[in-house]
């Protein structure tokens, strides 16, 4: 269980992150939505304390996060795997490589230096790379893929770590239609193969109706719905987008008056 209390982050006299409470249940795919601006990629990075919070507490299972430092650190970090917008790839090595990038917490820092990679390793990392359908490109340099292949690639890398929660920060924002479902497609199958957490940014509410269990929608750094996704009508996307709510929804369900008004109950 992941649990959020009045978590907040500050930048100046800037609130990006405001008083957020939530409650993650292992296995569930969150989809969090809201314009650009809203605080979702600062909530994701503090998450992984790649961001440290201003006030509030984070913790997993009952372990203080935000308390954590050194081994613990880098042990929650290959725990809550991230996933990034720009793939965060090494575009000079090949794609085997940067996949076994993700076995780092696994391995010496000296075999890693020298690429000693352990059969162990390498087998996971081609197995994972099988799952997406990415072995024949295996010896192929990173920076040579289409972006929907590098955005692949950063899941495989995510899926060796053996993670148990993955937080994916607008994985899609970059792609086209094909590669857009492709990708989308490769996180479903983590979250329902394997039981892994997802919690996903993602600005395009049509996708996020479509791929996950629960929608959390922020603006102005406030979450301001928490629900089902087939709960989210007109007036709740316009709370979260204002004029640009016809933008990020093709097909709006029937306005409801109470819907954002009073946030359901934190659950899958």
């Amino acid at each position: 269980m992941l649990e959020l209390n009045n978590v907040t982050r500050q930048f100046g006299q800037k609130r990006a992150v405001d008083d957020v409470t939530l409650r993650i249940e292992p296995g569930s795919f969150v989809g969090i939505i809201g314009r650009s601006g809203a605080g979702k990629s600062t909530l994701l990075r503090m998450i992984n304390r790649l961001l440290d919070t201003s006030s509030g507490s984070m913790t997993w299972n009952g372990k203080d996060v935000g308390a954590l430092k050194g081994a613990e650190l880098r042990a929650w970090r290959r725990r809550c795997a991230m996933v990034f917008q720009q793939f965060n790839i090494v575009g000079r090595l090949d794609v085997l490589t940067n996949v076994l990038m993700g076995r780092l917490n696994h391995t010496s820092q000296m075999r890693s230096l020298l690429k000693l990679w352990s059969a162990e390793d390498k087998a996971i990392a081609i197995s994972a790379l099988e799952m997406f359908d990415m072995t024949p490109l295996a010896g192929q340099r990173a920076e040579s893929l289409s972006g929907g292949q590098q955005q692949r690639v950063a899941i495989a890398r995510a899926l060796v770590q053996e993670p148990e929660i993955i937080l994916a920060d607008e994985p899609i924002a970059s792609l086209d239609p094909r590669n857009t479902k492709i990708v989308m497609d490769s996180l479903l199958r983590l979250n329902k193969h394997f039981g892994i957490t997802v919690i996903c940014n993602l600005h395009d509410l049509d996708i996020a109706k479509e791929y996950c269990t629960r929608l959390v929608g922020m603006a102005q750094g406030r979450i301001v719905f928490d629900g089902a996704p087939d709960t989210l009508d007109e007036l709740a996307a316009r709370e979260l987008y204002g004029l640009e709510a016809h933008e990020a929804m093709t097909v709006l369900p029937p306005t409801h008056a109470v819907v954002g008004a009073q946030p359901l109950p934190a659950v899958a």
